[in-house]
């Protein structure tokens, strides 16, 4: 994975880009590590040479409010998306991503290398209209007007293919920020979300980011956002806080995988699709968690804080939730890691894996394919 180091410009290298598409793809590669403050660049670039901020204004990846700050535009957001997704899942080669075909048939992806007889409920606009004209030519045989009747229908058969709902719970804890791990988790949820958009439109997508608390993010946000500052640094944390009267200052870099998981089974939980599940991808065991209506922050990692958490992922299992979850081990063969993960796949029946950032993407792709194709009877 290529190394990037990120200091503010001071004019000494001059940056000439070829077009606007180059412009802003090296912009929103810093955002994936960076977020959103790397837009304040624009500021200097608008001073010192405002024909290249133009460009990616003509080219509508970037605006400008009245108040002068510069925001990626929803064409921007899908740039970055397709950006990710071809890079990450090679989504030109067939043996990667394909269809993810099921045993099912019904309505779904058309396949042109099969057909079938038309059946009541089969849509038209799949109609075989070659296949169909030639029964009819020879029911008929031959001569003109051609005849057709349902019985000389044909259709192309079909991938069927499940509706799913899907979150993806993103570790935004301080010590994601560290090796561009962050990063690296953003653009796979970035490039999820396209792959969604383009080939499964009929399924829902939700992008959760976790910290002491959790939070959905827009598009937008996810491309905006970076990991929280690590704001204390006692050896020893244990804080109980009160989330009906909280204190002016919550340190937001602790590690709430249980909040996560609550909001995804909640929301999950109004979907009516048939596979429902959670991705969750981290890189530290929890170190926060809910007691009714306190957040408690304790670090080292407590048992306390693990028996919540796990309580938590028996509940989604409970709910006919499929769980997937991913350890970031990026610097360091992190044991106590890998047992929390393969403990929330003993308790829901799930899936758990461990891997560097590069790896993430296939892995993730691979587990959201398997997870939407299953039919569950809760």
């Amino acid at each position: 994975m290529p190394e990037f180091e990120y200091s503010h410009w001071d004019g000494s290298q001059e940056f000439t880009p070829q077009s606007a598409d180059e412009l802003f793809d090296e912009l929103s590669r810093y955002m994936l590590d960076y977020g959103e403050e790397i837009l304040d660049n624009l500021l200097t670039w608008e001073e010192e040479h405002p024909d290249l901020v133009q460009k990616l204004i003509d080219q509508g990846y970037v605006d400008q409010d009245e108040s002068g700050r510069f925001h990626v535009t929803p064409r921007g957001v899908r740039r970055v998306e397709s950006q990710a997704l071809e890079a990450l899942f090679n989504v030109t080669r067939k043996d990667k991503v394909g269809k993810h075909e099921t045993e099912f048939r019904g309505v779904g992806q058309t396949v042109h290398e099969n057909s079938k007889a038309y059946e009541y409920g089969d849509p038209i606009s799949n109609l075989n209209m070659h296949e169909t004209l030639k029964n009819a030519l020879v029911r008929q045989g031959g001569g003109s007007p051609i005849d057709i009747n349902q019985d000389d229908l044909v259709v192309y058969d079909t991938e069927y293919q499940t509706a799913c709902a899907t979150v993806v719970l993103l570790d935004m804890s301080g010590s994601m920020n560290r090796y561009g791990k962050y990063g690296q988790a953003k653009k796979v949820a970035m490039a999820l979300q396209g792959l969604v958009r383009g080939r499964y439109q009929g399924d829902f997508l939700q992008i959760v980011g976790f910290y002491s608390y959790a939070n959905p993010m827009t598009e937008r946000e996810l491309l905006y956002s970076a990991p929280k500052e690590v704001s204390i640094f006692d050896p020893r944390v244990h804080l109980r806080i009160n989330l009906d009267q909280p204190p002016t200052f919550v340190p937001q870099h602790f590690t709430n995988i249980q909040a996560g998981l609550q909001f995804a089974r909640r929301l999950l939980k109004r979907h009516p699709a048939q596979n429902r599940q959670i991705i969750t991808i981290t890189d530290g065991e929890p170190t926060a968690h809910l007691e009714g209506r306190d957040l408690l922050l304790i670090y080292p990692p407590a048992e306390r804080t693990a028996k919540a958490t796990l309580a938590e992922v028996k509940r989604c299992s409970n709910d006919g939730i499929h769980l997937s979850s991913f350890a970031l081990i990026e610097d360091y063969f992190y044991l106590d890691l890998v047992n929390f993960v393969e403990q929330m796949a003993r308790v829901s029946g799930g899936v758990a894996a461990y891997c560097n950032a590069e790896d993430l993407g296939n892995m993730v792709i691979d587990s959201f394919s398997k997870g939407r194709k299953k039919r569950r009877v809760l």
